[in-house]
């Protein structure tokens, strides 16, 4: 077979190379208007390509993430300061270690007398080294607290998180007291959804757990279903359009609240402890006193 005549394949080539670049000026092109018309143009684009089955479902919900942290700021995802858990130096060290198993987390904010003093951060797994050396100091142990404004917005703490490779950092408000806190895990599930660890409850006997040192209160997950929920407690959480608890209170509410929020419904107040931006995760229930409750209505009161 002999080659081709170079001048027949030129044009078919050039062609090609038009057409490339038309689609390109057709999809780009598109998003040179208004950001906002811009980002919701992209929206549409993605799901179009998922329904022609171009991209999958779980590509399209990481893009959607992280369009989104491009819009929220460390105020909208970090843990309140009132739900801070912290250690203070001042402890006797067995009442810190069983705080930390408590607890389980793996990093600390340390403070001095008060949640607005931060002196830094405790790595639960230096604390073995004061199980092994009791006479070693917990100062001597603590790594620098970060700070950061909570006005800043989650993909520039995203990036400050990876180029220092911090994990924590302490949010604090425009006069300089502490707000809360925020961790890089926080951030990527708003990208890649729940990111489940070994103190997570991960199967559906553990969709409601109580939690040993506060008698009467409950973790639930956002994923159990109503009628299992309801038989738990007691309730007769209902609504057509939804089969989880978490799916009630978003639909009760009209939109996913944010971390830190309070929903109270038949007698109970739930308190959000983690969404993802699209759902929620985990929260912690318990009943409301008999008094709140006389003048109660199912739905959201806060």
């Amino acid at each position: 077979m002999t080659d081709p005549d170079p001048s027949r394949t030129a044009p078919a080539a050039d062609t090609f190379s038009a057409n490339l670049r038309a689609v390109f000026r057709r999809t780009f092109g598109r998003f040179l208007g208004e950001p906002e018309d811009n980002k919701q143009e992209l929206l549409e684009t993605l799901r179009e390509a998922q329904a022609q089955s171009v991209i999958d479902a779980d590509a399209v919900s990481m893009m959607e993430g992280v369009l989104q942290v491009a819009d929220l700021t460390v105020a909208d995802l970090m843990v309140p300061r009132a739900q801070m858990d912290v250690i203070d130096i001042g402890d006797p060290i067995d009442q810190i270690l069983a705080f930390v198993l408590e607890t389980a987390h793996s990093r600390f904010p340390v403070i001095q007398d008060k949640k607005d003093d931060v002196i830094g951060i405790l790595l639960a797994k230096d604390l073995l080294r004061v199980v092994r050396q009791p006479s070693l100091q917990i100062r001597s142990l603590l790594r620098p607290a970060i700070f950061v404004p909570e006005s800043k917005r989650l993909n520039l703490l995203l990036r400050d998180f990876r180029l220092n490779r911090n994990h924590l950092a302490i949010a604090v408000d425009e006069y300089g007291g502490v707000s809360g806190l925020i961790t890089i895990e926080d951030v990527l599930e708003q990208i890649v959804g729940e990111i489940e660890d070994e103190h997570d409850i991960d199967e559906a006997s553990q969709n409601i757990r109580p939690l040993p040192s506060f008698p009467g209160r409950f973790w639930v997950k956002g994923s159990t279903p109503l009628d299992q929920f309801n038989a738990a407690f007691g309730v007769e959480l209902s609504d057509a359009l939804v089969e989880t608890v978490g799916g009630f209170i978003v639909t009760d509410m009209g939109r996913v609240p944010l971390r830190g929020e309070h929903f109270s419904a038949q007698g109970l107040d739930f308190e959000i402890q983690r969404t993802n931006g699209r759902a929620i995760d985990l929260m912690l229930v318990e009943r409301l006193p008999e008094d709140t409750e006389a003048g109660q209505s199912t739905g959201n009161d806060a």
